[in-house]
């Protein structure tokens, strides 16, 4: 019989803590000059989502974007308040 685990509020807390900050992270170091401006595949990639997601994100108005020409660029720092669960639209 296995062993049943119970998951407490604290224990998701810390994990939200520690994915935050395994993100920041990845998207540069503290003396690594962060980039404040991500493509959608590079979007895509950090968050590991499909582009159908992205889509939805930005449709429904969770991401905000700028498109220039044809591509779409997200701010780094609208990405990380969503991950904060900041996002205030």
């Amino acid at each position: 019989m296995a062993a049943i685990e119970i998951l407490t509020k604290e224990d998701l807390e810390q994990f939200r803590q520690q994915l935050l900050q395994d993100i920041k992270s990845l998207m540069g170091s503290p003396g690594q000059q962060v980039k404040q401006l991500l493509k959608s595949a590079e979007v895509r990639k950090l968050l590991k989502i499909s582009p159908g997601t992205l889509q939805n994100l930005r449709i429904n108005g969770t991401l905000r974007y700028t498109r220039i020409g044809s591509i779409m660029y997200y701010k780094t720092d609208e990405i990380n308040k969503l991950l904060e669960g900041n996002a205030k639209y």
